[in-house]
């Protein structure tokens, strides 16, 4: 919950979010009541952010948006509702327009899950996800990202892939540490251009 109000500050200092993925027409997949609309006044390359989810359609097909509609597509900890990630990730990727960024977070499976699945924390999880490991102790719903992404069906170029765990504390017991008072956001970003 909230998940995406946690990565504002973060994203204030990092310059690339407000002139470089972070502008023109976007969409926020996923983004619910904490959709990055509500925070278009901080970046002010934004010239709008459509806020698309359940009641909008499918997030996995987005089968009444045109290809090549947006300037920037973003999406914060849905991939791992969908049915098919690689399928939601090639249709986010087609209603992007050629140069635009895709920026993306998911849960990070060791910082979020902690060893077990289906997710203490959300039963609506269908998918874990690493940024990369040869094994996982979830053998039969772990993604890794590196190979998820090499597998899109678009031209892209890796813009970064960033594991975001330095507020996560690692000698607290097993908890769900996005809800604690800390800005713990235990996930995973990664943003992409579509090259063509």
């Amino acid at each position: 919950m909230n998940e995406l109000s946690k990565s504002i500050v973060r994203r204030l200092s990092n310059p690339n979010f407000s002139t470089k993925y972070f502008v023109g027409n976007g969409i926020d997949i996923g983004g619910g009541g904490d959709s990055l609309e509500k925070y278009t006044y901080l970046f002010p390359n934004i010239l709008s952010v459509k806020n698309y989810d359940r009641p909008d359609g499918n997030a996995e097909d987005l089968r009444e948006i045109e290809d090549d509609t947006y300037d920037f597509v973003h999406s914060s900890h849905c991939l791992e509702h969908l049915d098919s990630p690689i399928r939601g990730l090639n249709n986010w990727l087609r209603i992007l327009k050629p140069k635009g960024y895709l920026i993306v977070t998911v849960p990070d499976e060791d910082l979020y899950e902690q060893g077990v699945f289906p997710s203490t924390w959300s039963n609506e999880h269908k998918w874990t996800f690493t940024i990369y490991k040869d094994n996982s102790w979830n053998k039969d719903t772990s993604i890794n990202l590196v190979g998820l992404i090499t597998r899109v069906s678009y031209s892209i170029s890796v813009e970064k892939i960033e594991l975001l765990n330095y507020t996560f504390d690692i000698h607290k017991p097993r908890e769900d540490q996005t809800l604690t008072s800390m800005i713990t956001e235990s996930c995973i970003e990664f943003i992409v251009q579509k090259v063509g």
